[in-house]
């Protein structure tokens, strides 16, 4: 398939700008704009930014599906999906659809009132989720925050653990958020330095290792309130367990009376190729921890779903959040859930992830790639140091019009939308194959 991508020549005329400093109208609208545009953008944004993040030196105006267009008319297929929160590509005509029916009628209204989305929305992703009960709140984040405050409050008026004395165990190399309370149980120095003191309370103990996880319960006996863990560690590389570690999890934690919390934020709503990444290994936790592809990709939705048991733990004023569960977004997420209903999603994610892992199971054998590993159409791939860090092969795709991400150095993260077509996926593995091999 040849590359959908322009050669840069602009199809609209814009205006130059009145200084170098500054973008026009027209760029900041996103209309084709002349050659050198993007790096204006680039370095007026860099002036007036904190510098938390760094980004590749693309300057994104419009996309549909699974390609994207920058401010100078180039085209790039997207490998990321936002990190999971476009499972269902970008502009999805449906979810568009939803949320503009919905501004035209209630945006907020806080949870000071009831709105005639709610119960619906609660409703239906309890049952997407098999569970009775539903928390809305706003970001990835505050969903794992809401979870941790779960647990804690149930073990305290449930299972009756001593005020001040819940423990809550994790796993190294997780990616739950970066609140202060959630980077003080991560082991990644950069999410952590300089920002304590840290919350107590959590156990660390290696990913995988259910010995090491018996171990940290029989330490802590009866005072262990939850497990939480990522199915799959996105962030750390898109790791995938040993076979048998989830179930096993699931197996010591309802033996011991402790919430088994699985944060599916992005390894959950059809990315895997499953609903759920749990179902894999065939494990149902207590509490679902969701977001990003909730919100489709238009509006931050996240959620903490469980039973009526785990979830009546909460009085009217413990908890809340002003825009959780908010008109505008419970109508894009319950067309999220109705477009999962259908399993069509779950199923192109397990077939066209099957595709993806056999053709990068060859690119192991150029040498330029040590390891691949993931579940569905999520992978990661550990590039040799001998041929470059991830972002420079971040970047060289980047240049063949293929947006991909890096992490902990050495690794490039993979996750299209679950709309890509197989050919458009075809392609952008075409350029990651030329990339190794030059």
């Amino acid at each position: 398939m040849s590359p959908r991508i322009s050669d840069g020549t602009a199809s609209v005329n814009a205006p130059a700008p009145a200084t170098a400093e500054e973008p026009t109208a027209t760029e900041q609208k996103g209309a084709t704009a002349p050659e050198g545009t993007a790096q204006r953008l680039i370095e007026a944004a860099d002036r007036h930014t904190a510098h938390n993040y760094h980004p590749l030196p693309v300057v994104v105006a419009s996309a549909e599906g699974a390609w994207m267009t920058d401010v100078e008319g180039r085209r790039y297929l997207d490998l990321l999906a936002g990190y999971s929160a476009l499972n269902f590509g970008h502009g999805h005509p449906r979810l568009i659809t939803a949320a503009k029916a919905q501004l035209d009628r209630l945006t907020l209204t806080s949870r000071a009132f009831h709105h005639d989305r709610f119960a619906a929305f609660c409703t239906e992703l309890a049952e997407l989720c098999g569970m009775e009960a539903v928390l809305p709140m706003n970001t990835g984040a505050e969903a794992v925050e809401t979870a941790v405050k779960t647990a804690r409050k149930w073990g305290y008026r449930v299972k009756g653990v001593p005020d001040g004395q819940a423990k809550i165990i994790v796993a190294a190399d997780n990616f739950h958020g970066r609140t202060t309370t959630i980077i003080s149980f991560s082991t990644d120095p950069e999410a952590r330095a300089d920002y304590g003191p840290y919350t107590p309370g959590f156990e660390i103990v290696p990913y995988g290792d259910l010995a090491a996880m018996e171990a940290a319960m029989d330490r802590h006996g009866d005072d262990v309130v939850a497990v939480l863990l990522e199915p799959i560690q996105g962030e750390a590389g898109v790791l995938v367990p040993p076979p048998g570690y989830l179930p096993g999890v699931r197996e010591l934690t309802r033996a011991r009376n402790v919430l088994f919390m699985a944060d599916e934020i992005q390894s959950g709503l059809g990315r895997t190729g499953a609903t759920f990444a749990c179902e894999h290994e065939g494990v149902v936790p207590d509490v679902y921890v969701l977001g990003k592809a909730l919100g489709g990709g238009v509006v931050p939705v996240s959620a903490v779903v469980s039973s009526r048991e785990v979830m009546d733990v909460f009085r009217p004023g413990e908890h809340g959040s002003t825009f959780g569960g908010n008109p505008l977004a419970c109508a894009v997420a319950l067309e999220v859930v109705s477009m999962l209903r259908s399993g069509e999603f779950q199923r192109r994610a397990a077939e066209l992830g099957d595709h993806l892992h056999a053709e990068l199971a060859k690119l192991v054998d150029t040498g330029r790639i040590e390891a691949v590993r993931g579940r569905g159409l999520w992978a990661g791939v550990d590039v040799s140091p001998d041929f470059g860090t991830g972002r420079e092969v971040s970047e060289r795709l980047m240049d063949r019009g293929v947006l991909v991400k890096d992490t902990h150095g050495s690794t490039i993260r993979i996750a299209p939308p679950l709309v890509i077509d197989e050919a458009d996926l075809d392609w952008g593995l075409d350029q990651l194959r030329s990339v190794l091999e030059s």
